[in-house]
């Protein structure tokens, strides 16, 4: 009989090869993402096949881990490791120069990109939770193999971190690929050693020994499986929508959601159950509570709802969790267990990020899973009246209808107080009674899933629905815009999320106004009104984003005007009459539908005396079109004594710091000028900067506007943003995100 190995079960260093692998899964996604901006844009496409390419690589790294594992142990290392180095050959990760290929759509372009430039390696590291819990079992000796799991998602969490607050800011692409590939190198160090600590296990599959006595699972079992993984993952998408959409707007929050998603993992898959159990007793609750403002899209939420949401998705995603965990198999079946997981998980992405967009108007898949989530939920009810020995079945029966129908008298009375905002102590009242009902019904699931959608529809909910019924929102992958009359039915707005993006008055008089952020003191007001001026009457103006199209009507005699927009939709609003800027001011504008930088660099040079990028406002930044590379893509498509004007307004980034450190590396003299326009009620305060090449054109432009001063831009990053080196986080209003001016 063999002696006890000294070597012991390696727990440590089983942990360390997961967490290190899962950290460079999670590192690897948005640098590749921010690589593929410049070449490819911004547009929806790029994005979902981005997600696509990660989902199916990861299910297939997966589907690898469960099929090696059918192989004895040291081929599978053998075979393993050799994947890993050949995957090396691959890096550092970059984007390929793959050549066009004519009649290839974008549709598949752009997955074909992705796959060849990250597949090898993504593919290879994506399979190491698994396969590394299923060499840990392979040792009699080390236990149960599921808290490694939990390991795996610690690390995910730390690089989900670790690249906005540590690798973007501080690191170039070029920085962050080599860096990248260093872990590489170390994680195939790591699976060698712990293929090496296996050596004297028999050469047989990890799980020979349990294969037989295994039993087998049911389709039942395997659909449960799938649910259990996919609404967690929809949901965490779907509450990044929901936030973003509909309550608080910020930069960086699709890290919060994502990031209490993964250590739900953590959670439900520990050793200790105590902490899951807990979770999961009060996560029904906390679904009546929070649950009920699912439906909500008032556009007027708080850092209350905003953590009440995220509270929402920790607990629901660890309930669910926790019971995929107590359905988990053998460790036989360790592998397939993981590879249903991961096909759950990407059901839910699929459902969420793209098949929702196509059959919604707004983010109706956010209520719908925390529907789903209060079905599927594990429930112990905290008061158990229906056992009491002094109550029939049938009385309890009557006694739940009836609690039911008064909870929908006070729902339709509840609807009524939800659209007054005086009256909101009352309204939270009877939320809290409906709250109440719901515990009260909790042992019976359908009745505890029906009081949660009485208390959504009453809070809010009412008001979500009917500007559904009224086709006052157009969902697309940009996006959710909400276009609304006032009452008096004398102004119409568009709203993307909870951002203003336009307004027309309906007044025939007043129909040509522009309005809010291009007001007449506004910084692009000022600007366009020079342009005779600055550049001549016959100037060729460019305007990046269409929006309602307010700028259109500051359009004279005799210019050539060309808009840039990204989203076909925004373009339907003024083409289908719900905006008229565009057709009563600029009738024969040409409107470029693509990403603005990629559509600037295909025209020929010196394409426009003007140029205004308007595309820079809520929380969306989208960082390629302020690079360095950006601004000379902007100054070859400008004339030589060109004005570029760019708006800069935003709630919780201050982009002057960059504007004037890109300026000052491209040589270009800058004006900046802070709106704070005396109607607020037609007017909204904005910020524009002004540059050229030209000083003389933007002293010009300040001696015609006296009243209204332009002001020299001071303000200086430490260095301007370009393609391999920029981030937002040093530029965040933390103060706003706090609820202070």
């Amino acid at each position: 009989m063999p002696l006890i190995r000294k070597a012991g079960p390696a727990r440590g260093l089983f942990v360390t090869t997961i967490l290190v692998g899962s950290f460079l899964l999670f590192l690897v996604q948005p640098m590749v993402a921010r690589m593929a901006l410049p070449r490819l844009g911004g547009a929806p496409n790029v994005w979902n096949s981005a997600m696509l390419v990660y989902q199916a690589l990861l299910l297939a790294g997966y589907a690898y881990a469960h099929l090696l594992g059918r192989l004895p142990l040291r081929r599978q290392a053998t075979i393993h490791i050799a994947l890993l180095l050949l995957a090396a050959l691959t890096l550092p990760v970059g984007l390929i120069g793959m050549p066009p290929m004519a009649g290839l759509p974008e549709v598949l372009r752009v997955p074909l990109l992705l796959g060849l430039s990250i597949g090898p390696a993504f593919f290879v590291v994506s399979a190491q939770a698994p396969l590394m819990q299923r060499w840990f079992a392979a040792d009699p000796q080390s236990g149960q193999p599921w808290a490694l799991y939990a390991a795996s998602n610690l690390g995910s969490f730390a690089g989900l971190l670790a690249y906005p607050l540590l690798a973007e800011p501080l690191l170039s692409l070029r920085a962050q690929s080599m860096g990248w590939s260093a872990g590489f190198a170390l994680l195939v160090v790591l699976v060698a050693a712990t293929a090496f600590s296996r050596r004297n296990l028999p050469n047989l599959p990890a799980a020979a020994v349990e294969e037989g006595a295994a039993a087998p699972i049911g389709w039942r079992t395997i659909t449960l499986w799938l649910l259990l993984s996919a609404v967690p993952s929809g949901l965490m998408l779907s509450t990044t929508t929901h936030l973003t959409t509909d309550i608080f707007a910020m930069p960086l929050i699709w890290v919060i959601p994502l990031g209490l998603y993964l250590l739900s993992f953590v959670l439900a898959f520990a050793d200790r159950r105590g902490p899951v159990m807990a979770v999961s007793r009060i996560a029904p609750v906390v679904v009546l509570f929070a649950g009920s403002y699912a439906m909500t899209s008032s556009g007027s939420g708080t850092l209350w709802m905003a953590g009440g949401a995220c509270l929402l998705l920790f607990c629901v995603a660890s309930a669910l969790h926790g019971r995929l965990y107590e359905l988990r198999p053998g460790a036989a079946q360790l592998t397939r267990f993981y590879l249903t997981m991961s096909a759950g998980g990407a059901l839910g992405g699929l459902f969420t990020a793209l098949i929702a967009p196509l059959v919604f108007d707004w983010a109706w898949e956010h209520p719908l899973l925390v529907l789903a989530a209060a079905a599927l939920m594990p429930l112990e009810p905290l008061l158990r009246w229906r056992d009491n020995d002094g109550i029939e079945l049938g009385m309890a029966r009557i006694m739940l209808v009836l609690l039911l129908c008064f909870a929908a008298f006070l729902t339709w009375q509840l609807n009524d107080y939800a659209m007054r905002p005086e009256s909101a102590i009352f309204a939270l009242l009877l939320t809290i009674f409906l709250v109440g009902s719901g515990v009260m019904v909790m042992a019976w699931r359908g009745a505890l899933v029906a009081v949660l959608a009485m208390a959504m529809v009453g809070q809010g909910g009412i008001l979500t629905i009917r500007a559904t019924l009224a086709g006052e929102r157009t969902r697309s992958y940009f996006g959710i815009y909400t276009i609304r009359d006032n009452h008096e039915g004398r102004l119409r707005t568009l709203a993307h999320g909870t951002t203003l993006h336009g307004e027309q008055s309906l007044d025939p008089a007043h129909s040509r106004d522009a309005l809010t952020y291009y007001g007449p003191t506004s910084g692009v007001a000022l600007a366009l009104s020079a342009v005779p001026a600055l550049e001549g009457a016959m100037a060729r103006v460019g305007v990046v984003g269409l929006g309602t199209g307010s700028l259109a009507c500051q359009a004279q005699a005799g210019q050539d005007w060309t808009f840039f927009e990204i989203d076909p939709v925004v373009l339907h609003f003024s083409t289908s009459g719900r905006f008229t800027f565009l057709r009563q001011c600029t009738p024969d504008a040409r409107v470029i539908i693509g990403d603005a930088r990629l559509e600037l660099a295909a025209l020929p040079a010196a394409a426009f005396d003007v140029l205004v990028i308007d595309a820079f406002s809520s929380d969306a930044i989208p960082m390629h079109l302020l690079t360095r590379e950006a601004m000379q893509v902007y100054l070859r498509a400008l004339a030589p004594h060109g004005l570029l004007v760019l708006h800069i307004s935003n709630r919780y980034i201050d982009l002057a710091p960059v504007i004037g450190a890109t300026a000052q590396d491209s040589g270009l003299a800058a004006l900046s000028r802070l709106d704070f326009p005396e109607d607020d009620t037609r007017y909204t305060p904005s910020r524009w900067i002004a540059l050229s090449r030209d000083a003389d054109v933007l002293r010009t432009l300040a001696r015609r506007a006296p009243d209204t001063p332009w002001k020299t831009l001071e303000e200086r990053a430490p260095g301007p943003w370009t393609d391999d080196h920029a981030s937002i986080f040093p530029y965040v209003r933390w103060s706003r995100l706090a609820g202070n001016p």
